[in-house]
């Protein structure tokens, strides 16, 4: 492949699947390159383009319809993020965020991320081969998650967003005692849990969350949950005590787990390894709800490719806990929430707009 050029459309598919077709978008010749000679290593990942700038980007999404753009939101002429709002309502593609792991970068990627993009990488600070081939490694399970998107049940969120009207919560949700509830999402997870924090009362019990992001990533989502939902939401620390109102989301690469202790909830994290491919692990957190919260705990598992929750669901519907799960229709990746109800972890399957209310409601329940 020519430094800016692009593989032929006929060229044959190697194996019995087609390969995922990518087009890469950055600035930086040496990341493009980089990017390319990574990505090509992976069998199931064709990189059909390489663009310098968005303009270039639109024309070679026309002619070469790849499956799967990643993008660097920091780009001349026009940044990522524009280019994502005016793209996404006629040419939907699911899109990865390549960004700089520092506060503004992540802020930015956030912002792609409400704009459509499904999933975010971060650059490695850190010019080692190790960090460098982790990163590709990452990127390419998320091209991989992105190609399998169902990008008409992605929802664009505003650029001024507003909280939803918060539900009521009934009366015997503001004496939560040993209650909580344990969240998990991945592809498509930070627009629906935006939804669904959104629109959660103040006096709910603790509310933990697992959403596969890297670190720094994670405390600019919990921040723009905060600003716009009623409970506080925080990026969860090592012992950090889980009152009535607080939503704690896990670090990026930390291990988030829950231990009852002296009468509340703490929150423990941990470098452990991955679990189900990941860390922070959503069956690591489910299953440290079952263990601690048992009949008390809540769990919801949101749109994302592979089966990380599925287990630990089980895990808590067995211990006597409710579960539920985000319905198909719904799921921009139906992978996860899939696979917990073949499991029978989950005793319903609820489309999004409605898992808050249902949230409340079993929260309330004696």
């Amino acid at each position: 492949m020519s430094p800016e050029g692009e593989k032929g459309l006929d060229k044959k598919p190697e194996g019995d699947a087609p390969r995922i077709r990518v087009l890469i978008v950055d600035d930086s010749a040496v990341a493009r390159d980089l990017l390319e000679r990574g990505l090509s290593q992976d069998p199931r990942i064709e990189v059909v383009g390489k663009a310098a700038d968005v303009f270039i980007a639109r024309d070679k999404i026309v002619f070469l319809k790849p499956d799967v753009m990643t993008l660097d939101v920091e780009m001349p002429k026009m940044d990522g993020i524009e280019f994502l709002r005016r793209l996404m309502p006629q040419y939907p593609i699911p899109t990865v965020v390549v960004s700089a792991v520092t506060t503004e970068g992540s802020r930015r990627a956030l912002e792609a991320l409400d704009a459509g993009a499904l999933e975010v990488v971060g650059k490695p600070s850190a010019t080692s081969v190790t960090a460098l081939r982790d990163m590709i490694a990452d990127l390419a399970e998320k091209v991989v998650s992105a190609a399998r998107a169902d990008m008409s049940k992605l929802k664009i969120r505003p650029r001024s967003p507003r909280p939803e009207k918060k539900v009521s919560a009934p009366k015997t949700v503001t004496s939560p005692g040993r209650r909580l509830i344990a969240i998990g999402a991945s592809t498509g997870g930070t627009v629906a849990l935006h939804k669904i924090i959104e629109a959660l009362p103040d006096n709910l019990p603790p509310v933990v969350i697992v959403q596969h992001m890297p670190p720094v990533f994670t405390r600019m989502f919990a921040d723009s949950l905060d600003r716009t939902s009623a409970p506080h939401v925080v990026e969860a620390e090592d012992g950090m005590v889980l009152s009535s109102g607080l939503v704690a989301v896990a670090p990026g690469d930390r291990h988030l787990t829950i231990r009852f202790s002296n009468g509340a909830y703490v929150a423990r994290l941990s470098d452990e390894p991955k679990v189900s491919g990941h860390r922070p692990s959503v069956d690591v957190l489910f299953h440290s709800a079952a263990q601690e919260a048992g009949s008390d705990g809540l769990g919801v598992l949101l749109t994302g490719m592979g089966r990380d929750g599925a287990d630990g669901l089980l895990d808590l519907h067995r211990r006597g806990g409710r579960c539920i799960a985000q319905d198909e229709a719904s799921s921009v990746v139906w992978g996860m929430p899939r696979e917990a109800w073949l499991l029978g972890a989950a005793e319903r399957l609820v489309p999004l707009d409605q898992i808050a209310q249902e949230i409340v409601r079993l929260a309330g329940k004696e």
